[in-house]
């Protein structure tokens, strides 16, 4: 349809090749003049938007627009045009106007009849109506009335019966229970209303006119045990009773669960509990009291408007409240709000009420009695659960100064109940027609709250029920247009009322039909009940502002009408948050350490850069070659890599996107880890070799003249192999990405509704332990053996093909010490940002730089100071030898001149041994030749012959040539 509209439209939009210029509408042209809508009106354009319509100026040919008006107004003239082949609308000779009308209500009249002059249906502006009452009927009010400007001049009559005389009526009781104390005082305001409801209705021509309505009453206390009695009294005792009218929701539970034993309609004007829409547990109930559950989408349109999500009630237990709030989580849920807190209690709140403080409730549903609600705003005082921060839904149908009335239960002072309670919102059945119009009763809203106020003993606002006063008026209305529906107006037609007993079903069955098709107009609006009996009614909504209820605006559910009169007023001057409005921070690196480090690892670039250019140029150097060039190149490209590895690690949300993050952590792992295998995997391939030529066996020590730079460089390219193989496997099998570390909530200095939820960036993986642990213990099995190795041998070990070797166990000993400090505390850090990116940044820094200056500045230091710069050949030829000043080679020949001098110790050793053995020998000998000498009589030693001089002389001889 939409593709034929725009075929059709084509023209409109396209002009021929040439065409310019004026021209005027018609058939073969452009089609007719779009028309603009009247004032209060408006004009369809079918199957075109708002945008087509704003962009087009012409209309097709048999195209056709229809009227349309807002609010109470019809349209006069032509509601459809059509444009014709002649470039113009059908009757534009008739303007289409948007005009106002009169209630329609004033055409038609009850026992009569409505003449309308001067117009055509609607009524409209001029229209006059003239009523005229049935036989046996007169009219009351004015018998003729006229529009103007929308309304009619005089108030709608109406056709009374002529009434047969108070002495010939015959009475008709109606039994109640009025409960004047308890949970809700409500018979105080309502009973003096039906009293003055059945002096109205039987002061009725109309209504009844061969019945009298009276009242038989009672007070239940709103306690369904005093219920009990008094509703046995009212059904055995006479007279007979046609309905009964209890208060009390458990009062109504009760009387009208029995009811229907004894074939009785139950009219209720004071309950509201949802459990009473059961038709099956109540059939012959009636209420002019709307259900509870009226003020819950009334309650779901309010949370939406003012966006919360999340609410938490607190609830007397009772079924009325139960009941109520089962039926609010059922529409909650639909809307998508949560009831994220459920609290109840029996007599004290003061439990509960801490519970909605610690489990932080802003947004509080409450459900409970007058008497109960005092006690819960004292335990909200006390809580300081109350203010800008906090907003309580209350039920409407307290007294205006229910705060206010003393109650000997509560320690808290009239002024603190009216700080607790400011602000506040009430949802209220609307219980006094809003409009001031008049009722069945030929009375206004207005004049039925003086007439009331007059009645009482009290002010209205210290009598319990006044709000339902007019629900209790109309229930009596309500009642007798039921009746006199059922006794056929009169008498003449339909049963006799009299003939009523509990045993006659089919009387009672005519009432109910009567109640359940009743429809007019009373004090309290439009009376009528839905399929469970209940009264459909719209919602008030309410303030509490200082100290008085505000209202701010209607609802009506049947529609979803929200009326708003935009007089709501916030003590924080907005509508709060349903919970403390949490920020979501980023952590950020200081921008001024980031910039520090970067300009130390840039210079260390720099100087890597310098020292692989120098190690380049110099290559053809002796002292450069002997210290394996290449490798010292690769330390330098990796520490270059290593340094270039700082910047991404500072990198987080302030600098890049969240869709960059993964690149960044992949930089950062591969940017570190190729440069540590670059730049320490050449060291420590330098230090394993040394330690494996000075450790082989004895025969093997000719293996030491030779060492093959392929061996070195393949080890290098094994290690980084490695490293690359385990860091590819790493980012395929589990990448890192970028994941959140929360803390804790923190509060804001300013008094806002608003907590601060800090968060931290990190790169991660799914088992990133895993991966560190197998990267560490990759390192330290290289490392261990080098650095073990080293140590053990116990040997100052020197190599001619490695000549830096002590240079590099310096620079592997600082960086491993360095890395060892630093990994534990970056991890006890890792939540804070800065100390964790200086930690690592530092130590990669100040690696790199130690790598560099250890490694490097001797050798260029040792070029300028000594001028070593010709290279291997060029001094073999300028000494003969290229080896002369070597200091390996003065370490050779001490070796060999300290085997030479352990050689001959070994022979005079063995000559030693050999003369200790000759000597022994001779000794034996001798002794064998001159036996002992007697001893000295004297006591003196032994006396022997002397020994001969020239012998000990040539035995002394002998040993000190020996060792000479």
């Amino acid at each position: 349809m939409l593709l034929l509209l725009l075929l059709l439209l084509a023209p409109l939009f396209l002009r021929p090749p040439g065409a310019g210029g004026a021209q005027t509408p018609n058939a073969t042209s452009e089609g007719c003049q779009i028309i603009h809508p009247p004032w209060e009106g408006g004009i369809r354009y079918r199957g075109l938007t708002r945008d087509q319509v704003k962009a087009i100026n012409f209309l097709p040919v048999d195209y056709e627009i229809e009227y349309v008006c807002r609010g109470e107004r019809e349209v006069v003239g032509p509601k459809v045009r059509k444009c014709l082949a002649n470039g113009s609308w059908t009757d534009m000779d008739t303007p289409s106007r948007c005009v106002r009308i009169c209630s329609k209500s004033y055409l038609t009249l009850e026992n009569g009849k409505v003449f309308l002059t001067g117009g055509d249906l609607p009524a409209l502006d001029g229209a006059r109506v003239d009523f005229r009452c049935d036989p046996d009927f007169h009219l009351v009010g004015s018998s003729r009335s006229i529009c103007s400007q929308g309304q009619w001049s005089t108030p709608k009559p109406h056709c009374q019966v002529n009434r047969t005389p108070h002495s010939e009526r015959r009475a008709v009781y109606i039994g109640a229970l009025f409960p004047m104390s308890g949970g809700w005082p409500g018979g105080q305001a309502c009973q003096p209303a039906v009293e003055m409801a059945l002096e109205d209705v039987n002061s009725r021509r109309d209504i009844l006119p061969d019945y009298e309505l009276k009242l038989i009453h009672h007070d239940s206390k709103c306690d369904p045990g005093q219920a009990t009695k008094y509703l046995y009294e009212l059904l055995y005792n006479d007279p007979i009773k046609i309905i009964l009218m209890p208060g009390c929701s458990s009062v109504s539970t009760l009387v009208a669960e029995a009811a229907r034993m004894w074939n009785l309609i139950v009219l209720s004007y004071g309950s509201s509990s949802p459990a009473l829409s059961n038709r099956q547990r109540f059939p012959t109930f009636f209420r002019t009291h709307p259900s509870a559950t009226l003020h819950n989408p009334t309650r779901v349109k309010l949370f939406e408007k003012w966006g919360w999500k999340k609410i938490a009630t607190i609830q007397q237990t009772t079924e009325v409240f139960t009941s109520t709030l089962d039926d609010l989580e059922e529409r909650v849920k639909e809307a998508g709000i949560e009831i994220t807190f459920r609290q109840s209690f029996f007599s004290d709140p003061a439990v509960p009420v801490k519970n909605l403080k610690r489990q932080d409730a802003r947004i509080i549903v409450g459900l409970f009695y007058e008497t109960e609600a005092r006690k819960v705003f004292c335990e909200v005082y006390k809580e300081r659960l109350f203010g800008k921060k906090y907003v309580w839904f209350l039920i409407g149908w307290y007294a205006d100064n229910w705060f206010k009335i003393y109650d000997p239960s509560i320690n808290c002072t009239v002024d603190e109940m009216t700080e607790a309670v400011e602000g506040h919102i009430t949802t209220e059945i609307v219980m006094l027609n809003p409009a001031n119009t008049r009722s069945i009763s030929n009375m206004t809203s207005q004049e039925f709250v003086e007439k009331l106020t007059k009645r009482l003993k009290r002010h209205p606002e210290e009598t319990g029920g006044f709000q339902e006063a007019p629900l209790a008026y109309d229930a009596i209305w309500a009642l007798a247009l039921a009746l006199n529906k059922t006794s056929g107006g009169g008498g003449r037609s339909g049963v006799r009322l009299e003939d009523f007993n509990y045993n006659n079903q089919t009387i009672t069955d005519q009432i109910y039909r009567a109640m359940n098709s009743s429809s007019f107009e009373g004090v309290s609006g439009h009376v009528v009940f839905d399929a469970s009996g209940s009264r459909m009614a719209w919602t008030l909504i309410e303030q509490l502002q200082g100290g008085s209820y505000k209202k701010i605006g209607y609802y009506d559910s049947t529609k979803d009408d929200l009326s708003w009169s935009k007089t709501d007023k916030w003590i924080g001057g907005s509508p709060p948050a349903d919970q403390t409005l949490v920020i979501k921070t980023f952590r950020f690196l200081s921008q001024k350490l980031f910039i520090s480090v970067s300009v130390l690892s840039s210079l260390g670039i720099v100087l890597a850069v310098v020292c692989l250019s120098f190690n380049i140029y110099n290559s053809h150097v002796r002292y450069i070659q002997n210290s394996q060039p290449n490798l010292n190149n690769l330390t330098a490209v990796g520490c270059s890599l290593a340094l270039a590895a700082v910047f991404p690690l500072g990198l987080d949300g302030y600098h890049i996107g969240r869709n960059q993050f993964p690149f960044v952590c992949q930089a950062r792992l591969w940017l570190l880890g190729l440069g540590f295998s670059l730049g320490y995997g050449s060291m420590f391939t330098k230090i394993w070799w040394v330690h494996t030529v000075f450790t082989k066996k004895e025969e093997k020590k000719e293996w030491r003249k030779t060492l093959e730079p392929w061996k070195l460089y393949a080890t290098v390219g094994l290690l980084v192999g490695m490293d690359v193989l385990t860091l590819a496997i790493w980012q395929i099998v589990d990448p890192l990405h970028r994941t959140i570390e929360t803390f804790a909530k923190e509060e804001p200095k300013e008094d806002i509704d608003v907590s601060i939820l800090p968060q931290l960036e990190h790169c991660s993986s799914r088992k990133m332990n895993t991966w560190l642990g197998e990267s560490c213990s990759f390192a330290m099995r290289s490392l261990g053996p080098k650095v073990k190795g080293r140590e053990g041998t116990g040997i100052d070990v020197s190599t001619e093909k490695i000549n830096d070797h002590r240079a590099v166990g310096m620079a592997i000993y600082n960086v491993a010490v360095l890395c060892l400090i630093t990994a534990p505390v970056t991890m006890i850090l890792s939540s804070q940002q800065d100390a964790a990116f200086a930690f690592a940044s530092l130590a990669i820094v100040f690696s790199s730089y130690i790598t560099l200056v250890v490694l490097f500045v001797p050798k260029m230091r040792r070029l300028i100071t000594r001028g070593e710069w010709q290279s291997e050949a060029q001094d073999t030829m300028k000494t003969g030898s290229s080896t002369n000043n070597n200091e390996e080679e003065k370490s050779r020949l001490l070796e060999k001149e300290n085997r030479e001098l352990e050689k001959i110790i070994a022979e005079k050793e063995e000559r030693v041994s050999e003369l200790r053995h000759q000597l022994q020998s001779r000794q034996q000998l001798r002794s064998r030749r001159h036996p002992p000498t007697p001893p000295d009589p004297s006591g003196g030693l032994p006396r022997g012959p002397p020994e001969p001089p020239d012998r000990l002389s040539c035995d002394g001889s002998r040993v000190h040539l020996l060792y000479k």
